[in-house]
């Protein structure tokens, strides 16, 4: 009998409440037998046999907060120390209507009567369906899951309940991406069968920030979306990329087939953005925007790529892609209820750099031209977050290199518009409006729609560089009245 030592804060104290009857089960396992160790802020899953859902929550009651909001899914919630853990009683779920899909169409059945092999047969993957005795480190391995964690493989349970849940088609994908593992072809067989339209959308948008957020290589497992058919299904707008060219001359970036497509162009800029993200020590909120912006900035391609003479040649074009993705974007945003995130508007910069992507290159391409006005109006239209523009620009461009993730540092025009902004010593707060209402109000101007228009117009000469201090911003404001009053009379 093969036997795994797992040791976490209060390991002790379950042995201790429920002996040889409490295992832990799911991640944990794997990622100890994968990693050879947990992580430490890893959540873990226990599991009870021989009792039912009232018994445990008895046993635990006064030696820490027990929660029973997942009853129904016979979990408890207990937290000791600190520290919360879920709690399941071995179940076995029966499908409601044969023919309906979702993790609500289901009549739950818990308690000693159940065994462990039926519980964990009931799991998604057979590397997620290992439990181990806490008190003695004894692993239950029914569906071989350490031989497919040993061959980095992903493999259903159990194949006839597999599409219960259609979810599991999202896991796989951040599974494979995450850890490195290969999807067994028995699943994209499955998956084409798999309607996806009963998925809520807090449980997508849930699944892509983990896979945005957790693996090294977001492409892997977006990939895997297309090959899953989820991207057909719940990402119409991206699946569209794959069939759209890009000139080869622009974009010699090529797809598993060697075609020049705009998915595999987007499939890099997401890789290069989590690199950046990670470089740049970018918070979680600004590293999703980033690569929800880096996903979506050319989903207006599928839409507006032609062909056009130029150059002296045919050429693939694609004008107004980036207002067009706006629209687009806009539109998977607001279906996957998608907005803010720890009270960052995580929507509202992504349509922004969407919208702006290729700013910063269109300046530099004319940057013997500039002039504080162009780099004061991106900041200010970027409200101070446009390093996450400098950032995204790069991507953009980076994707088109022989060895795109072979960077350590940002090219020529990236650095070119940091220089830039300390030159004209350009950032959030030196751009702040200097004239405020209080200062007209002390001039006469009564409140009002029309003082609205003149703190405007002042803004627009403070940003044009007319004036950097307020003495100068309310001089140059009574000069222009007493023009406009001489032109009255």
């Amino acid at each position: 009998m093969k036997r795994l030592q797992i040791d976490f804060p209060q390991k002790d104290f379950f042995v201790s409440v429920f002996g040889p009857d409490v295992y832990v089960v799911g991640g944990t396992v794997r990622d100890r037998v994968l990693y050879k160790k947990a992580a430490a802020d890893q959540d873990v899953d226990l599991l009870v046999t021989g009792l039912r859902y009232d018994g445990i929550a008895a046993m635990l009651a006064g030696k820490g907060k027990v929660d029973t909001v997942g009853k129904s899914f016979a979990v408890i919630k207990f937290t000791r120390a600190g520290r919360t853990f879920d709690i399941a009683v071995p179940r076995r779920d029966r499908k409601k209507d044969a023919l309906a899909h979702g993790h609500k169409n289901f009549d739950v059945q818990s308690g000693p009567e159940v065994t462990l092999e039926e519980d964990l047969g009931r799991r998604d993957f057979t590397c997620n369906s290992i439990a181990v005795r806490l008190q003695d480190g004894l692993v239950v391995d029914p569906f071989k899951g350490l031989q497919a964690i040993a061959e980095k493989r992903i493999a259903m349970t159990s194949p006839a309940s597999f599409s219960d849940d259609p979810l599991r088609l999202l896991r796989a994908a951040r599974f494979a991406s995450v850890h490195g593992f290969t999807i067994d072809k028995a699943i994209y067989a499955k998956a084409r069968k798999v309607p996806l339209d009963g998925l809520s959308a807090e449980r997508v948008a849930d699944e892509l920030f983990r896979l945005l957020l957790e693996s090294s290589r977001p492409s892997s497992g977006l990939q895997e979306y297309f090959r899953l058919t989820v991207l057909d299904k719940l990402f119409p707008e991206l699946a569209a990329l794959a069939l759209t060219i890009q000139d080869a001359h622009f974009h010699p970036e090529r797809d598993e087939q060697g075609h020049h497509s705009v998915w595999a162009h987007t499939l890099i800029t997401v890789d290069i953005a989590k690199k950046l993200a990670g470089q740049h020590d970018l918070d979680e909120p600004r590293t999703l925007t980033l690569l929800l912006a880096a996903l979506l900035h050319d989903c207006g391609k599928a839409a507006t790529t032609a062909w056009e003479f130029k150059r002296g040649r045919m050429t693939v074009t694609s004008a107004f892609h980036d207002s067009r993705g706006v629209k687009l974007a806009e539109s998977v945003l607001a279906r996957l209820r998608i907005d803010n995130r720890q009270g960052f508007p995580l929507k509202k910069f992504v349509l922004k750099l969407i919208q702006q992507h290729h700013r910063i290159f269109e300046l530099y391409r004319n940057r013997d031209e500039i002039t504080f006005k162009a780099i004061a109006r991106a900041v200010k239209d970027m409200d101070g977050e446009d390093l996450l523009l400098l950032l995204l620009d790069f991507a953009d461009r980076r994707s088109r290199a022989d060895r795109p993730l072979a960077f350590r540092k940002l090219d020529e025009i990236a650095l070119w518009f940091g220089a830039k902004k300390e030159e004209f010593r350009i950032s959030q707060e030196t751009i702040r409006p200097i004239i405020l209402g209080r200062d007209l109000l002390a001039l006469g101007v009564a409140p009002g729609k029309q003082m609205g228009v003149l703190l405007k117009k002042l803004y627009d000469l403070q940003l044009d560089g007319a004036f950097r201090t307020r003495a100068r911003g309310l001089a140059l404001f009574r000069s222009g009245q007493k023009e406009g009053g001489a032109a009255k009379k």
